[in-house]
């Protein structure tokens, strides 16, 4: 009996050492994956992930949180065969930090891989039979804008202020406190003009504060810059480009770039732009990009600049600081005839939430972060767009101001007499509208120095 014993002692030594050792052998394993895994994705990177500053991953789809604006459900369709949603959906598959940690590592390390990144996507998407065919079925304007959409190096053949962002005041005494960046084309001389002469004033702007029940002056350092492309000689009728050299020369606030000047390279206007501001205009603390036919109550919106810095934690929401008359959840436009049109061949989707029109208001440090992301997203024909989609994968949304009249004033609200004094600006006036409206507006600034802004 007692041998029995002893010989089932000995079976059960060694069939609970083989499963310790087991056991133990699976702990080790498990331990070096984590370090590999650990090894890939250090703690540095995780925390960058998590950054307000860094660009952050977010599943399509709705959700609501503190941290994360909500991204509406229908915003570009992830499994259609649409040419731009396979372009991008690539780009977002490489940089996933889920499925390609790696990758997500990199773009923070080193934003230059964005470049080869696009380059690629773009062959691998193009080079396929179907989608050629589809290239083949779009219209001749949109077939030219992606046969270039993947070129945004365009070096600048005039700048006139190479040291300093944009015309303005020699004796400045403080950080500038807004830019105007307008986009213009050659051709439009008459409206640089005007805008020189009115609302695009350079140097010193003094204004008084809204809403106040006395009389307290602000103000701030404003500087100028026109961005354009070239214009066809063809198309304008003529070369104007020495004409243009010494428009430069004389006012030193035209930034031109080598590339053609059409609608649908607005977005690259902006493109470049961001990275011309990013090497130039470190110290600028607000920008206003808008287009030369519209006006700006320039006073009005140094008065809500000041405002918006003296809100409470007003640094921190300056890294997310964008202001226009926002559009959520548009429609692609699929009327032919319209210079907005997008077939579904080459998106298909809603828009996401932007500001569109003919102005929008941001801070120097989104000027930044756009340019930095926006070597994620494929140009897209429509600027305002674009920005969106940019903003989108920033986790951030535009806030509407009922200031800014995309589509002109309501009603017969107009003919008030301090009507263009409750507005930051109003869409599609022509020079000499300019003119005369900045003429009335400094005429009854006292009057009317008291109305408030335009509210819902």
């Amino acid at each position: 009996m007692a041998r029995f014993h002893c010989h089932w002692q000995r079976v059960l030594i060694c069939v609970c050492g083989t499963c310790i050792c087991l056991v133990l052998l699976f702990v080790f394993l498990g331990v070096m994956v984590c370090s590999h895994m650990n090894k890939a994705a250090p703690q540095a990177t995780i925390d960058a992930l998590r950054s307000p500053k860094s660009p952050r991953f977010v599943a399509f789809g709705s959700f609501k949180s503190k941290n994360f604006a909500s991204l509406p459900k229908t915003f570009w369709r992830l499994n259609e065969d649409s040419f731009w949603n396979q372009l991008q959906v690539a780009i977002d598959r490489h940089f996933n930090p889920i499925l390609n940690a790696q990758n997500a590592v990199m773009a923070i390390k080193n934003k230059d891989i964005y470049d080869s990144v696009l380059r690629l996507s773009f062959l691998a998407v193009t080079n396929s039979e179907s989608m050629r065919r589809k290239f083949e079925q779009l219209p001749q304007q949109m077939q030219d804008f992606v046969s270039r959409m993947n070129h945004r190096n365009y070096p600048v053949i005039m700048h006139s202020t190479n040291a300093t962002c944009g015309a303005g005041a020699a004796d400045e005494k403080e950080p500038p406190l807004l830019l105007l960046a307008i986009k213009s084309t050659e051709l439009n001389f008459k409206n640089r003009q005007a805008i020189r002469q009115t609302w695009g004033q350079v140097g010193w702007v003094a204004t008084h504060r809204k809403n106040s029940k006395r009389k307290q002056e602000i103000g701030g350092y404003i500087r100028r810059v026109f961005l354009m492309g070239k214009e066809n000689p063809q198309d304008s009728g003529g070369d104007v480009a020495e004409l243009l050299r010494m428009e430069g020369q004389n006012y030193g606030d035209i930034v031109q770039w080598n590339f053609s000047d059409t609608f649908f390279n607005l977005t690259l206007k902006d493109v470049l732009f961001w990275k011309w501001f990013s090497g130039h205009c470190g110290q600028t603390r607000f920008v206003f990009k808008g287009d030369d036919d519209v006006f700006v109550n320039t006073p009005n919106m140094i008065a809500y600049l000041h405002d918006e810095l003296e809100r409470p934690h007003a640094e921190h929401a300056m890294n997310e600081f964008m202001v226009g008359d926002v559009i959520g959840a548009a429609f692609p436009n699929r009327v032919k005839q319209s210079k907005y049109f997008v077939p579904d061949s080459f998106y298909n989707g809603l828009y996401p939430t932007y500001a569109g029109g003919g102005g929008v208001l941001y801070s120097g440090q989104m000027a930044k972060r756009l340019h930095e992301l926006s070597g994620r997203v494929h140009l897209f024909p429509i600027d305002d767009v674009f920005v969106g989609m940019c903003m989108a994968r920033l986790n951030v949304y535009p806030i509407r101001h009922p200031g800014f009249l995309t589509f002109d004033f309501p009603d017969n609200e107009e003919q008030e007499p301090c009507a263009y004094h409750t507005i930051l600006l109003v869409h599609k006036r022509s020079p000499m509208q300019l003119i005369e409206l900045w003429d009335s507006v400094s005429k009854t600034q006292n009057e009317c120095w008291h109305v408030p802004l335009r509210v819902s």
